[in-house]
């Protein structure tokens, strides 16, 4: 899976896990800034969180209708500087007044406009490296690994931001609410790290700045050339696609709204065993046993496939070593378990960027079979399978949700201590099902649109992409506005949208198929 694909890949890739690492780090603890900082109470903060995350994916079609006029490098480049003062100005701890709420505003909208100037193109970047017959084939494997450095930066964004916080709380007094700014300040040097990178390896993607289609191995280009009426049909079906990604995010991105409530009010806030190991954070970024951890069961799963993918004896044995090194670490984790760790609410966001690493190759080796005996589904195909397996994610929130009460009837339950509490193990296990229709939707979506997109609209067409997933940022406050009704009610309505965009889907999938 990781073999034969253009340099330009890596380079890009790295640079966007930067990137994703601060957006992810700010996002973790962000309705809980507003909470803490401000008082907003949960729906406020869902409206104003939905908001954000509407506008800041909805960007990306200005961004792409300027590169496409004036270069997707550019646009890349203005959008780092951009989104790293918005970061900067999160970074001020200037309270809770009329000032503080200007600057918040002021940084998210910069942010925002950052964004739509980097992510979409930069992902345009990458597809016309694909464009070369020579990498053509690898299309869909090159956005599922660029897909899996992405969440490389968001990974171990949650633990990282709640040990500065509570470092910053410990060792200089800080308050709780001025805590969060230090959380924003890791934005702005991941921010750095992602500028140096994308300049340092620029090279190797330069010539992937254009909408054109690579006939050789040399510098001979062509425009691909299409009717007026394939044109239309492209973008007809681009667009049908892009009204089912809308739901799926709607669903996805309770990861930040509901599930995180959820979290916070209905799961244990300590846990014991052996899931303790994958559940705490501390003060010490060395210590936060959670996050080397996960880092071992990642090595565990590379290394077991590896054993089995690597061509040469020498790499099997690397890969042999590997794996026993990383089980023996977690088997002498595992028996030496002591008492209990104490589980913070944002803690469970680091497990879908880290079951995307980990279950990449897994689903890349699965396709990659089923394609060597011509069985593969298709992109459209994959799409829908994507739909329903999120709706099977939150069937098992509904599960869990049975015997609770609504949040009001919760929390004066858990002030009276007699709530009901359940196991962090159900988050974790929704967190596992919809990152596979994650994996199955996103990257792949992606890459159809990268494929399917008319040349002199790619820019566009990637940004209708974004278009679809800010209005389904924006749709995810109605389960938030919905907090306080019967758990089941919420769940139910998030596991019938999903089915619904999965016979859709299905509907026109030989269209699709067409234009694929």
């Amino acid at each position: 899976m990781f073999e034969g694909h253009p340099k330009g890949l890596w380079a890009l890739a790295l640079a966007n896990t930067g990137e994703r690492f601060g957006y992810y780090t700010m996002l973790a603890v962000f309705l809980f800034f507003l909470q803490d900082n401000f008082g907003f109470s949960m729906g406020d903060s869902s409206k104003i969180q939905a908001a954000f995350l509407g506008i800041v994916y909805f960007v990306p079609l200005f961004g792409g209708v300027l590169a496409d006029k004036f270069g997707f490098g550019k646009m890349v480049t203005i959008g780092i500087f951009v989104m790293f003062m918005g970061y900067l100005l999160l970074a001020l701890p200037l309270g809770a007044g009329a000032v503080a709420l200007g600057v918040m505003a002021l940084a998210l909208l910069l942010v925002c406009m950052g964004t739509g100037l980097f992510k979409g193109n930069l992902q345009v970047l990458v597809g016309n490296l694909y464009d070369d017959p020579k990498y053509s084939a690898k299309r869909d494997e090159g956005f599922s690994i660029f897909y899996m450095a992405i969440n490389l930066g968001s990974m171990f964004a949650a633990a990282v931001a709640l040990s500065i916080m509570a470092w910053t709380q410990e060792t200089y007094n800080v308050s709780k609410a001025d805590s969060y700014h230090f959380a924003f300040a890791v934005a702005c040097v991941s921010l750095v790290l992602s500028i140096i990178i994308y300049y340092a390896f620029r090279k190797t993607f330069a010539h992937a700045d254009r909408a054109k289609i690579v006939t050789n191995s040399a510098t001979e280009v062509v425009e691909e050339k299409l009717t007026p009426a394939q044109t239309k049909e492209r973008i007809i079906c681009l667009c049908l696609v892009f009204a089912v990604v809308i739901f799926f995010w709607m669903a996805f991105h309770q990861n930040g709204i509901t599930m995180n409530q959820f979290a916070r009010e209905y799961t244990a806030t300590s846990e014991t065993g052996f899931m303790s190991l994958f559940l705490s954070s501390s003060l010490s970024f060395t210590e936060i046993k959670s996050f080397w951890n996960l880092i071992l069961c990642i090595l565990l799963v590379y290394g077991v496939l590896n054993m089995f993918q690597s061509k040469t004896a020498k790499g099997k044995s690397v890969a042999a070593l590997l794996t026993a090194a990383s089980l023996c670490v977690l088997v002498y984790r595992a028996m030496n378990v002591t008492g209990s760790v104490v589980v913070e609410a944002p803690i469970f966001q680091q497990f879908n960027p880290c079951f995307v690493v980990a279950l990449t190759p897994i689903i890349g080796l699965i396709f990659g079979s089923l394609a060597k005996k011509g069985k593969e589904p298709s992109s459209p195909m994959k799409i829908g399978l994507g739909m329903l397996v999120a709706a099977l994610a939150f069937v098992i929130l509904l599960i869990a949700s049975l015997p609770l009460p609504p949040a009001e009837e919760q929390l004066a339950a858990v002030e009276a201590g007699t709530a009901t509490l359940v196991s962090p193990n159900w988050l974790i296990s929704t967190y596992f099902v919809l990152t596979i229709a994650e994996l199955l939707l996103s990257p792949i979506g992606i890459s159809f649109v990268s494929k399917v997109a008319p040349p002199q609209y790619k820019g566009m067409m990637m940004g209708g992409w974004f278009v679809a997933t800010a209005i389904g940022n924006f749709l995810i406050m109605v389960p938030g506005l919905m907090w306080g009704m019967n758990l089941t009610i919420i769940w139910g309505v998030l596991i019938g949208i999903c089915l619904v965009s999965a016979i859709f889907i299905f509907s026109i999938l030989k269209r699709l198929e067409k234009v694929a």
